[in-house]
C-alpha cells in the first residue's frame, strides 16, 4: 500500500518535450507546490528544467 507520508516519490518530466524522466523524493511540508529542478536531458544533450508530473 502506498505511503502518504511527508516524502512522496515524484516523477520529474523534461520541459524540452523529449520524454525523459527522473524520479526523486520531495518533502511535501517544505515544497507543497510542484517541484522544478534543473537536470541533464541526454536526448537534448543539455541541462533543462524538469517539472513534477502528476
Amino acid at each position: 500500500m502506498a505511503n502518504k507520508g511527508a516524502r512522496p516519490v515524484v516523477t520529474l518530466r523534461s520541459t524540452a518535450g523529449t520524454g525523459v524522466t527522473y524520479t526523486t523524493r520531495k518533502n511535501r511540508l517544505n515544497d507543497p507546490d510542484r517541484l522544478v529542478l534543473r537536470r541533464y536531458d541526454p536526448v537534448a544533450r543539455e541541462h533543462v528544467p524538469f517539472r513534477e508530473a502528476r
